[in-house]
Formats: C-alpha cells, structure tokens, sequence
C-alpha cells in the first residue's frame, strides 16, 4: 500500500468513528483498588514537572511500586542509545523509581532504512519561501515510518519481557500513558508556528494552509503515532501481562491524557470551550479511540481530557491560558471556602497596582462573549481551524491580560495551572479504579471540587 493510500485510508476511518461524545466525570471517585505490592508503570519519561506528577504522587500515597521507561537520547548523528549510568540516576531520582533503560522514543521523523535519509533530513532544505509548495517523497516516508514503528514495538516487546518478571502474580497493575508530541526538528517550522499560533495582522497564517501542505501531513502522521499509536501498542504489548495479573487475582488499568476542550465557566454557567487552533488534535481523536476499541475488548482503557494549561510545550499557543481565569470563580461556586478566598488573593498580587483581579476576570467574560469567539464553541467540528479574526481577538486579548502583571514570569495562569494539576493526580488515580468509561472529560467543576475538597 502506497503511503497516499495509507494516508487516505487512515482519514476514513477517522471519519467514521463517531465522535466521542461530550462525557465530563460529574461525581467525585472515591475507589481505591491499589495498595502496596501493586505496581505503577509511567509509560512515557518523566521531564519538568507536568500532570504526571499528579500520578506519581497518588502512586507514592499508596505504596505502589514505581516502574519508568525512558526515550533515550539521540547522540550526534542522531543514533538513538540507552541513557548512561549518569543518566539513569538522575532520571530515576526524578521519578522516585526504577527505570527500564530501553530507549522507547516514539515517532519516525529520525528513522529511515540504513543509508537513506531520514523525514528530518528531508525537510532541511524547506524555507519559509518554499515550504508550502515542498512536495515529499511519500513511498521513502512510508518506508521511514515502518522502520520507526518496527524499532518502537521491538524495543517495547524487551520492556514488556522486562516489567512482566518485575510485576508479581496476583498484583494490580496502572499503566500511565504520558506520550505525546512528534514534531520534526526542522528550523522553518518554529517560523511557522509563530506565525499560525502568536501571529496576527501581516504575521497571521491560517493553520489550513499548514495542514494542506506535504509538511503538515507529515506533522500530522508523526502526531498519530507519538500521541496515539504508543497507546495501542501498549495496551497490545502488556497483554500477557494482563493475562497473567487476571488469572492470579490482579487487575490491570491503563489512562491517557487528551485533550479535546473543556467545560469553564461563562455568564455563570458551564460551557465547552476549545482552544482553536490545536493540530494535535486529530491525534487526540485517535487516541479516543483506541481507548474505545480496547474497553470494548473489556480493557479498562480510559483517555481522561484535561483542561488548558500553561506548560513549557503550549506556551507557544498562545491564547491557550485565557480559559484558566474562570476557574478562580469556579473554586467559589463549588463549595469554596477559605482557601478558595486565598486564591484569589495571591492571583491578585500577581497583578500590577491598581489593576483589580474582578477587572480581568470581567475581561475574560468579555472575551468569552465575543461572537468570534462563540463560533468556535462547536463540538461536533472539533478540531476547527484558526482564523484572522480569531486570532485577532484571542492573542490580543491574551497580551493585553499578560501585560498588567508585575512579572511576565508570574502570570495568574501559572498558579492556577498549578493547582490544575494537584487537582487532576488524585481524580484520575481513583476514578481509574472502577473507571466511567473509555473517554471522559476532568472540567472545571470537578476540578474545583477535588481542590475544595483538599484543602
């Protein structure tokens, strides 16, 4: 099959899996099946500080053992290796556990049969004169993409044959999936993505124009198997262990992290939003949906959609953070108390004097209200592409905000997208324990619950 076909036939069968449909996660989870001698596997390597964490802690609570893989690293003509001894240490300090030093780096931009060249090196030569036009040569990216797929499920089946003699008989077993992203290392696409995701006025691209584009293809069917695909290989892969941990007493779960909108807060009541333009979002989908094949195998697989927040990867979307705000009234409405008082008070000195925090929330609820804005609140065209006016109104709204901070560098969204993540750790952890679903969305309420109730 030509990878035109392939690419084709992948688009249809996007098409006609029905879309999820909008399922927040109303009741708080209160079950715990996991104890000690049970087993956290994060299947993703652990960088910064993000959602993962959440996990982790909530797996630390209740004496899990915790297992870790790693990508690897690339070394200068771009080999992927093991870590080093140096490596390991630091990256199982990070995690508090034990990795697993088989390089499980998910994507094909780097891959190629021996002495071709690889994606990466393909789109070298494209420049912001060019690249639109650039036409790829799709039967040699096939061949990449089957050379990375072959090496990421090989490297997958020695972590397996590893973790199964790590993980005892009768054990409960939580597999975290953390993978995402898969944008090729090319210089003209961070031109281009300043341009689709900050630009506006002259500087504004339609993200169209991107996803049309051979490079956008490519972009997009490096996202499916990065964000999506490790998923189905990894529920795929574990499924002798899974067998075994079901015969001995055990049970196995597996979670994701999406995103595909969120419910926040607008003229007082709960509403789904997106943040537009988000090309990983196909990936997302895809990934749904191999959560819902799995649960109708009976595999307790849930892809839990998580709000905006402000991370080192989306900061270039700018505009992404603006639907934090509403949450400060969301931790009053869900039964606040003192500590929801307190929020609000240190959002407030993060702003400049004289500047009032109800003003930029009034700001929020302006932007929010906007019928550019109100166009983009439609579920069933999720995701929907970027427009001049959009980003007229959404980056200039987010500039606007930023600038009456007293610190570009402590923004409001920081702290709230802090407290984001203290809230998802526990809600996920439990609701994995007797999950609602295949897909399910964590929105603000639920979220300001989990706070409230924390605290």
């Amino acid at each position: 099959m030509s990878l035109r076909d392939w690419i084709l036939k992948q688009r249809k069968k996007l098409t006609e899996l029905p879309m999820s449909a909008l399922t927040p996660l109303r009741e708080m989870p209160t079950e715990n099946i996991f104890r000690s001698g049970d087993v956290f596997v994060l299947f993703g390597e652990l960088f910064g500080r993000g959602y993962a964490n959440g996990l982790i802690d909530e797996a630390r609570k209740a004496g899990m053992t915790i297992l870790g893989i790693t990508v690897g690293r690339r070394d200068d003509d771009h080999k992927l290796r093991p870590l080093t001894d140096e490596e390991l240490k630091e990256a199982e300090a990070n995690l508090g556990g034990r990795i697993i030093n088989v390089p499980l780096m998910a994507g094909f931009d780097l891959d190629a049969p021996e002495g071709t060249p690889t994606p990466t090196d393909l789109l070298a030569e494209l420049k912001l004169s060019n690249w639109q036009e650039a036409k790829l040569d799709w039967a040699h990216i096939e061949r990449c993409r089957e050379v990375g797929t072959e090496r990421f499920r090989s490297s997958l089946a020695t972590v397996m044959e590893e973790l199964n003699g790590l993980i005892p008989d009768g054990a409960n077993v939580f597999f975290a999936h953390t993978m995402a992203g898969g944008i090729p290392k090319t210089k003209v696409f961070l031109a281009i993505a300043n341009r689709i995701y900050k630009g506006r006025g002259d500087r504004f691209l339609s993200s169209r124009a991107l996803l049309d584009s051979d490079l956008g293809k490519l972009i997009l069917m490096n996202f499916d198997e990065v964000t999506a695909n490790t998923f189905e290989y990894l529920i795929e892969g574990s499924t002798r262990i899974r067998k075994r941990l079901a015969e001995t007493g055990g049970e196995a779960r597996y979670t994701a992290y999406g995103y595909h909108g969120t419910e926040i807060l607008i003229d007082g009541e709960y509403h789904w939003q997106t943040y537009t333009s988000y090309t990983q979002g196909y990936a997302k989908m895809r990934l749904e949906s191999h959560a819902e094949a799995a649960w109708q195998q009976g595999v307790k697989a849930t892809v839990f959609n998580c709000p905006e927040i402000r991370t080192n990867s989306s900061d270039i979307f700018v505009g992404v953070e603006l639907s934090l705000f509403p949450l400060l009234k969301a931790l009053k409405r869900e039964n606040g108390g003192v500590w929801a008082k307190e929020q609000w008070s240190i959002c407030q000195e993060l702003l400049q004097e004289g500047v009032q925090l109800e003003e930029i929330l009034d700001k929020i609820e302006a932007y929010n209200s906007d019928p550019t804005i109100a166009e983009f609140r439609n579920f069933e065209a999720w995701p929907m592409d970027n427009t001049a006016e959009l980003a007229e109104v959404m980056v200039g709204t987010s500039e606007e905000i930023t600038k009456l901070h007293k610190d570009r560098k402590a923004l409001i969204t920081d702290h709230l997208s802090s407290l984001v993540l203290e809230g998802t750790g526990p809600l996920i952890f439990h609701e994995a324990s007797r999950p609602h679903g295949p897909v399910l969305w964590l929105n603000h309420d639920i979220i300001a619950r989990q706070l409230n109730s924390m605290h």
